[in-house]
């Protein structure tokens, strides 16, 4: 059995901690967090450290903070010769204090602390300098999940970049939308149907040929006639910008 520490308290962090106590191939030894209030609904008070030198031995410390502050906590962690991984998808491998051995276990999800997620159908991404400490965190991640990838530095800032268009992109279009529907009294309900099926349809096909709408018609009376209709400015520039790009198929503007 892996004997695991945590090191965070964030969103990250707390759904890590519910999906390996949900394990039994796994060991949650610790977690840490600068105040235990913000763990104690998932450990027990003995199993949360407050100090730094109060971390017990795992095979592997998962530090899942905010991405400026990875480099310091891992210069901080009293001991040498652990594999301490992060879970950022930008923040390189190499930002971590090479005392220790180094590794990545990010998970490709967009997480909130009052929604549960299913583990085992996250894709997790692995990086480790050597082969023994892959196996290692390949076994841990395969204990909670059904999607392991091995991911270098290079493709995980790829993959954050286009998790960025598709998640946090998409779901800033759900405000627009949403704020749309509100000026002119709609109940943006009427759109979630839409929303559902456009996401199942890349289940079967590609984003490019999956796209429909005026932009991809080249219907110029349409696109002007929605341009005449939209007063706020940023939404008639994202609605040029994105009807242009679809226009293009993606290619340089």
């Amino acid at each position: 059995m892996i004997r695991i520490t945590i090191i965070g308290s964030g969103n990250v962090a707390q759904h890590l901690i519910k999906a390996f106590s949900a394990s039994s191939l796994v060991e949650i030894v610790q977690a840490f967090s600068r105040k235990k209030e913000a763990l104690s609904h998932l450990l027990d008070s003995e199993k949360i450290a407050t100090e730094f030198a109060d971390l017990k031995e795992s095979d592997l410390y998962i530090i899942s903070v905010s991405d400026n502050a990875i480099a310091e906590v891992s210069s901080q962690l009293p001991f040498e010769n652990q594999l301490v991984v992060h879970t950022s998808g930008t923040t390189s491998i190499d930002v971590l204090d090479s005392k220790n051995k180094k590794g990545v276990f990010y998970p490709l999800q967009t997480f909130s602390k009052t929604k549960d997620v299913d583990f085992s159908v996250i894709p997790i991404c692995l990086e480790t300098e050597n082969q023994d400490d892959y196996k290692i965190l390949e076994e841990t991640a395969k204990s909670i999940s059904n999607a392991v990838f091995s991911i270098s530095s290079e493709q995980r800032k790829a993959l954050h970049v286009a998790a960025v268009f598709v998640n946090n992109f998409t779901n800033h279009l759900y405000q627009i939308g949403q704020e749309i529907c509100e000026e002119h009294q709609v109940s943006f309900e009427v759109l979630k149907p839409l929303i559902q099926e456009t996401a199942e349809k890349i289940k079967t096909l590609d984003p490019i040929d999956a796209q429909t709408g005026p932009a991809k018609r080249h219907d110029s009376v349409t696109t002007d006639a929605h341009l005449n209709f939209i007063t706020n400015e940023n939404q008639k520039n994202i609605y040029k910008i994105l009807t242009q790009s679809i226009q293009h198929n993606g290619k340089k503007l």
